[in-house]
């Protein structure tokens, strides 16, 4: 009886200090999960070109890889510059938005007879604009700040991939072992490619339809509001509903007449729900199996740890997590308890001909 008690007392306290762990080395571990995931992106981008009719066969891997690496930091940089100068706008602007906002709470109030005036805290506990501005511009700033970490991470991380195979085969003395981790390891990146490749794909699908219909209905920060959009698909659940709220808020006190803002409202929630409860679970089919539970409860966790960054990693971490533990006797309830259904596949077999070692 003392025993079990024992190991409980122990694997909560191992989980408390890595917990601690995470939350003060955050700005250590952030970036260096930024440059791991933009690593992985870089990589499968070579492979790509790779693949290219005629001209792919021709390509050298090291001249993919600076290829792939320029479009992406690229890509990154234009991207940085839009989203910057729209928030500064709109940080010039949030004054004049508050007050008019506060204006129509006061007109609603006293339209339904109401003992005092409407506040925006009765409708939205605990929001306020200037800190949801404030919070934007310290993860874009942070993020900047952190770039050129993220780069050098990047490049000691491409040179290193040719000899990491070599170091991953000598930490095992059993053959066994070895190929066991190789298989893990292809695994993980075969889900990891088939969720980062559809989310990515919705995410960018959506992004740009929420700059078609703000730049449509005439509506600023058009770009801004598109790359909120793409960001915020990444974070499950809420990610989507708060992609429509503030441009929806906005528009109703950007504009004279409710008009633009139902349509905006209705076009962007018909966006969110057609896209992310139709399109995107046909095209993930059964391959992450997370149990909704789990993903809320994720969602809350590295949310709290990491903040924004956090929330759009918590998935790929309990993917990671469900795959790494289904392979162990001792380890597979767990996987069974993260997973939707409680199927989570039998252990990897080393005979089998598709589970073979996937070289980086």
């Amino acid at each position: 009886m003392r025993q079990p008690l024992i190991n409980f007392t122990a694997s909560l306290f191992l989980l408390v200090v890595i917990g601690w762990l995470l939350f003060i080395g955050r700005s250590l571990l952030i970036p260096l999960i930024i440059a791991l995931v933009l690593w992985y992106i870089i990589n499968s981008m070579a492979t790509a070109l790779r693949h290219l009719p005629v001209v792919g066969a021709y390509l050298p891997r090291p001249l993919t890889i600076l290829l792939a690496l320029l479009v992406i930091f690229y890509v990154l940089g234009i991207l940085f510059n839009i989203v910057s100068v729209n928030l500064q706008q709109l940080a010039f602007d949030a004054p004049t938005y508050q007050g008019r906002l506060d204006e129509l709470l006061v007109r609603l109030a006293s339209l339904l007879n109401m003992e005092r005036p409407l506040q925006l805290e009765d409708i939205l506990p605990n929001f306020s604009l200037s800190a949801a501005l404030s919070t934007g511009a310290s993860v874009l700033t942070s993020l900047a700040g952190s770039s050129s970490l993220v780069f050098i991470y990047v490049l000691f991380m491409i040179f290193e991939a040719a000899t990491f195979d070599k170091k991953l085969a000598a930490l095992f003395e059993n053959s066994d072992r070895a190929q066991l981790a190789f298989a893990i390891r292809g695994e993980i990146g075969r889900r990891m490619r088939h969720y980062m490749g559809i989310k990515t794909g919705v995410s960018t699908l959506t992004g740009l339809l929420t700059y078609g219909i703000t730049l449509w209905a005439g509506l600023p920060y058009p770009a801004l509001f598109g790359f909120i959009a793409f960001l915020l698909n990444y974070i499950p659940t809420i990610g989507s509903l708060i992609a429509v709220i503030f441009p929806s808020l906005l528009s109703l006190v950007y504009f004279d007449t409710l008009t633009p803002f139902v349509a905006i409202t209705l076009g962007l929630g018909a966006v969110q729900f057609v896209l992310g409860n139709l399109v995107e679970p046909r095209l993930m089919g059964t391959q992450l199996n997370i149990s909704p539970l789990v993903i809320m409860i994720s969602l809350s966790f590295w949310g709290t740890l990491w903040g924004v960054i956090g929330m759009v990693l918590c998935v790929p971490l309990v993917v990671l997590a469900i795959i790494i533990c289904a392979q162990f006797p001792a380890s597979r309830p767990i996987a069974i308890l993260l997973s939707g259904d409680g199927n989570v596949g039998d252990p990897i077999n080393l005979d089998h001909p598709n589970q073979t070692r996937e070289l980086t």
